[in-house]
């Protein structure tokens, strides 16, 4: 059977890598560190996905300016503090194993930096799986479409051939103003219902349920 996609693009935080937890604690203590208005646990988990400035400037909207930079420093001292030991989802390996495997091109959008990125797909033992990555602090941030747009540019792909999967409401706009599908996974930083509002293709709990619904619609 022809294949309805040839290109499947992934967010990594909270879609591949089970990060959310630690990227919203690090947001957390990184504003405790420095005396400022600590988000909960929502607002803090809601601007994950975004470029690391952007994400802080939205979770501490308060801050004076001329802390923004000490913010971005401490949040990077607890994030890599613990972001060895951090997990891919279970079944994340192996269901992009598959897509690969099947002839898919593969490739990530994230709002990590270039280096958080590579140091990410080093660790995990990923990196040869993917054709293409885009990184917040190479372009726009999330949810422009440049990411997937500078992606489908390198890969010499059509819109009507690529699907994005993500798991928050930045992917899954970046993926209506750049014109392609998506797919929404619930297990990441934002709730179902805020998803299920810019009607993803489909709303998947795990990658069990991401496998078969490629089985099925890919």
């Amino acid at each position: 059977m022809a294949k309805h996609y040839d290109l499947i693009v992934f967010d990594w935080d909270g879609t591949v890598m089970d990060s959310t937890a630690v990227i919203a604690g690090s947001i957390q203590a990184a504003c405790r560190d420095l005396n400022l208005p600590v988000p909960s646990e929502a607002a803090a988990c809601h601007v994950i996905g975004m470029g690391l400035m952007q994400a802080l400037r939205h979770a501490v909207p308060d801050a004076p300016e001329h802390m923004y930079e000490p913010l971005v420093e401490r949040y990077r001292h607890h994030f890599l503090a613990q972001d060895g030991a951090i997990p891919l989802f279970a079944g994340a390996r192996e269901t992009i194993a598959e897509l690969h495997s099947a002839g898919y091109w593969l490739a990530v959008a994230t709002g990590k930096s270039r280096n958080g990125l590579d140091r990410a797909l080093q660790a995990s033992g990923m990196a040869d799986y993917f054709h293409a990555t885009r990184t917040a602090d190479q372009t726009f941030s999330k949810p422009h479409p440049a990411m997937l747009l500078d992606i489908m540019e390198e890969l010499g792909m059509t819109h009507e051939r690529v699907l994005m999967v993500g798991d928050t409401t930045h992917d899954l706009q970046m993926a209506i103003n750049a014109g392609v599908d998506a797919v929404g996974m619930t297990q990441g930083a934002h709730p179902a219902e805020q998803l299920r509002e810019l009607q993803p293709l489909a709303l998947l709990d795990d990658f069990a349920g991401l496998r078969e619904w490629f089985r099925e619609h890919a």
